[in-house]
């Protein structure tokens, strides 16, 4: 199991549109991608421009898939507008 935890700043005054773009991604992912077993954007309670994107995929391959995903890809514009600066992303080993 992969664990990946997104960290997203997103510019002041995207937040709707950029959970409706995630919206979107996050139900693409549900419905397209069966490696994928947790896919959930959250936000800061200290910083509301600030997101986690919580992510768990069942093996490599589940997470190599993701990011070749056409649904993944086509996000990436929308996402990407709304984005104060360059995503932090964090690579978990599954333990239990």
């Amino acid at each position: 199991m992969i664990g990946v935890i997104a960290t997203l700043t997103i510019l002041d005054g995207k937040a709707a549109e950029f959970e409706d773009v995630f919206r979107t991604l996050s139900r693409a992912v549900r419905e397209n991608e069966p490696g994928n077993l947790c896919y959930q954007l959250t936000r800061s309670k200290a910083d509301p421009l600030t997101y986690k994107v919580l992510e768990v995929y069942a093996d490599a391959d589940a997470l190599k898939a993701h990011g070749a995903s056409d649904h993944f890809r086509a996000a990436g514009p929308g996402l990407g507008a709304c984005l104060a600066g360059k995503p932090e992303v964090e690579y978990l080993d599954g333990v239990a």
